[in-house]
């Protein structure tokens, strides 16, 4: 069975120094979709992605992905993704 996008969610990811200084945040956007009996979830704007038995699930494993992916990648800057679409391509190859 295909995987199938089922859900485009928005989310804010927050940041701070050990001090309490200083909050970046930073506005990403992710997919969601259901393959066999776990959901994975992927991060449009870097290349990060995580899994769940649930779509809650699957999106609290992303979002803690991403903040050890920012953390440790100080100068990573997201690709701005504005308004995606899903889309089909069907393929024809040998």
């Amino acid at each position: 069975m295909p995987a199938r996008i089922s859900k485009l969610v928005s989310d804010e990811i927050k940041f701070s120094r050990s001090d309490g200084s200083y909050m970046r945040k930073i506005d990403l956007k992710s997919v969601v979709w259901r393959e066999r009996k776990h959901y994975v979830s992927q991060c449009l704007n870097v290349d990060v992605s995580s899994y769940g038995a649930t779509k809650k699930e699957a999106l609290e494993n992303l979002r803690e992905a991403l903040e050890l992916y920012f953390q440790d990648s100080k100068a990573a800057k997201p690709t701005i993704i504005e308004q995606p679409d899903v889309v089909s391509l069907t393929l024809s190859h040998a």
